[in-house]
């Protein structure tokens, strides 16, 4: 339940003042707000609402006290307008945290074990890090919460989620962009610890002779990724040592390389977070060229072809051979590879079959179609021939891959995109919008069920056309629709995009040829 405490005064788009609806004496205009949230605040206890029956009114102290414990209870949601261009509303949401917020004291901490711990500044010392980050003029520096007890400058204390010590060096207090080294701090207090050498961002730190560790932080899933790259080979190295710096700082940030196309991906919440975390890699003398992320695509067949394979070589002296005859057939979606050998009466030696496979599956890496890795293939060695003397590894292993490559266009080859599942809540009032788009995307909506207010949908819906969905639902939803979304399975590509595909594919191989 949503309740205004304050009301926007405007004059125009700009907002003049905001009034106390909690104070007797608001303009009569505003007497029915006030009524509400006085009503709102009576109904916490018993004893309020037989006052307020009573009498038809609250003092204020009561009005906070009945407001406090709703809030506490988690039954309420206090509106208060503001403006950050007028500065305004800000100093009163920060007293509506003071007085009506439950203090850290009321509540415990649970370890990972499940054990409660009481907050307070009696007990040994223990805290744990949610931020780590760069402060241009003092270093790295660890942002602390303290749970309970107290910590000087000067001390030792254990890194219990790494059983390492640390010893503490400045202790800098936190006010606003300003930063002040103070000699201790106690629990209640969000502190800034510099260069701890082997601390990052969720790590409990305690006293030594009071070892334990708390719940790790909860981060949300990656939404939105981008490819990076240096603007110049150079500085390989230092994009590397620079993207660990700055997921480092921000842990919904995660990083990986992806060696089926040789990026390196940055993923996160959203456009504006990546490219403001972007723009500090300019600290470590790096510039970066971004990318989206490809997708990855897969080849696969849709029906039976045989095929041979055979190598002979002859140079003088000792020559290769190696022949086999394979038959390729399409697997379930998601089987993988399969190898059969139903070599008999020693077509080819067993010692050889081996390599057959490994060629097999060698070509299998690079579709012919698009260049994708083939899957969902089972192959089938049914017969071959070798030489006494000319047969080798290296000649059956290639005569595997080429048994392949002649094998393959002629089983309906195809190209299969990923298909993520994705559920996404938003207001009703964005029902049509967010359908309407699923549709475009070639999504297969699930199914649509009522949560409160809100709607939530499930989809299936390619990866390819997910790329930016973080902030296209932002930009629908007025920032109100969320998602989260994962891999669910592979499904054929429709012709029409395939063939675009498979031309882009065919253009950078005719490109890289020219160079």
């Amino acid at each position: 339940e949503f309740v205004p405490m304050y009301y926007p005064v405007m004059e125009g788009d700009v907002l003049k003042e905001i009034v106390d609806l909690r104070n007797e004496n608001v303009p009569s205009e505003l007497e029915e707000w006030r009524e509400k949230i006085v009503e709102r605040a009576a109904e916490a206890k018993d004893e309020l609402l037989e006052k307020y029956l009573e009498e038809g009114t609250l003092t204020l102290e009561e009005i906070k006290e009945g407001l406090q414990e709703e809030v506490k209870k988690g039954k309420l949601n206090i509106v208060i307008p503001g403006s950050v261009w007028e500065g305004k509303g800000i100093k009163e949401l920060l007293e509506f945290i003071i007085e009506n917020f439950p203090s850290p004291k009321e509540r415990k901490i649970l370890t990972v074990e499940g054990e409660e711990i009481e907050c307070g500044e009696e007990g040994p010392f223990l805290a744990q890090v949610f931020k780590s980050t760069f402060e241009p003029h003092l270093g790295d520096m660890s942002l602390v919460r303290i749970f309970r007890g107290k910590l000087n400058s000067a001390s030792e204390i254990l890194n219990s989620s790494k059983d390492n010590t640390e010893k503490i060096g400045q202790i800098q207090k936190l006010i606003g962009k300003n930063r002040k080294e103070v000699s201790e701090a106690s629990a209640g207090e969000i502190i800034g610890l510099l260069k701890l050498k082997n601390t990052s961002t969720s790590d409990t730190l305690t006293h030594p002779d009071s070892p334990v560790v708390l719940e790790p932080i909860k981060f949300p899933p990656p939404l939105y990724s981008i490819a990076v790259r240096p603007k110049e080979r150079k500085d390989e190295e230092k994009i590397s040592f620079a993207l660990g710096k700055i997921c480092q700082e921000d842990p919904t940030l995660h990083i990986e390389v992806n060696h089926e196309f040789g990026q390196t991906i940055l993923s996160g919440m959203g456009e504006l977070q990546l490219t403001l975390n972007l723009s500090k890699l300019s600290r470590y003398g790096v510039n970066v060229i971004t990318e989206e992320p490809k997708v990855p695509y897969r080849e696969t067949i849709k029906s039976t072809a045989k095929a041979q394979g055979k190598y002979k070589r002859q140079t003088g002296g000792r020559g290769q051979y190696g022949d086999c005859w394979i038959e390729i057939s399409p697997l379930e979606r998601g089987k993988g590879f399969e190898f059969v050998n139903k070599i008999f009466g020693g077509a080819i030696p067993a010692r050889f079959i081996p390599a057959v496979e490994k060629g097999i599956r060698e070509a299998m890496k690079k579709g012919l179609l698009a260049g994708y890795p083939v899957v969902d293939v089972k192959v089938t060695l049914y017969d071959g021939s070798f030489h006494p003397v000319d047969s080798s590894d290296i000649a059956f292993q290639i005569a595997g891959s080429l048994a392949f490559k002649n094998a393959y266009p002629q089983a309906q080859p195809t190209l299969l995109e990923p298909i993520m599942k994705v559920v996404i809540k938003a207001p009703e009032e964005y029902l049509g919008d967010i359908t309407g788009d699923l549709n475009a995307k070639r999504g297969k909506i699930l199914s649509i069920d009522a949560e409160g207010k809100k709607r939530v949908i499930q989809a299936l819906v390619p990866l390819a056309e997910m790329h930016r969905y973080a902030t296209e639902l932002k930009s629908m939803t007025q920032g109100r629709g969320t998602f989260t979304m994962e891999f669910s399975h592979y499904e054929e590509v429709p012709s029409h995009i395939q063939a675009k595909i498979i031309q882009e594919y065919e253009k950078t191989k005719e490109n890289e040829g020219k160079s």
